[in-house]
C-alpha cells in the first residue's frame, strides 16, 4: 500500500444478533494491513482526537507507527509528498514511524477520530513538528 493513502470500507455494517441482509452472522473485513518490518512493540495507546474546522495538524512525525480511523468529519491527509486524499467517517489510515506527514488538516467540518499509536520497550508516543532528522 502507498503512504498516505486512505481506505474506505464500505457496505452495511450489523448491529444486533444478526441482520437479516447477512448470510452469515458475523463478517471481517481488513480495511488496512501494514507490515511493520521486524519493530519490537511494547504497548498501544488508544487515543480520542478531535481538531476543530479549519485546524491544520501542520508538518510532523511520529517516533512510533500510528493507525487511525476516522469517527466524524473529515481530513485533507498527505504522508511524504504523496498524493493529498480527503478522508471521511470510516476510513481509516496508516502514519509510518518517523517519515513527514505533510497533511492531516481538519476540513470546515472538522474530525474526530481514533489514534493507535504503537511503541517499543521504555518508549512513549510522540509528535514532533516538521521532518524527521536523518
Amino acid at each position: 500500500m502507498r503512504w498516505g493513502t486512505g481506505l474506505r470500507a464500505r457496505g452495511r455494517i450489523a448491529s444486533g444478533w444478526q441482520n437479516q441482509y447477512m448470510a452469515e452472522p458475523v463478517t471481517r473485513v481488513t480495511l488496512l494491513e501494514e507490515s511493520l518490518s521486524e519493530q519490537i512493540l511494547a504497548s498501544v495507546q488508544v487515543k480520542r482526537i478531535t481538531l476543530q474546522p479549519n485546524v491544520a495538524g501542520g508538518p510532523h512525525h511520529h517516533n512510533g507507527p500510528v493507525f487511525g480511523a476516522i469517527e466524524v468529519g473529515s481530513v485533507v491527509f498527505q504522508v511524504d509528498g504523496g498524493l493529498e486524499t480527503v478522508l471521511h467517517a470510516g476510513d481509516v489510515f496508516y502514519e509510518p514511524a518517523a517519515v513527514l506527514i505533510d497533511r492531516f488538516d481538519a476540513t470546515s467540518e472538522g474530525v474526530t477520530f481514533l489514534g493507535y499509536f504503537l511503541s517499543g520497550p521504555d518508549q512513549k508516543p510522540e509528535l514532533t513538528p516538521g521532518p524527521p532528522t536523518v
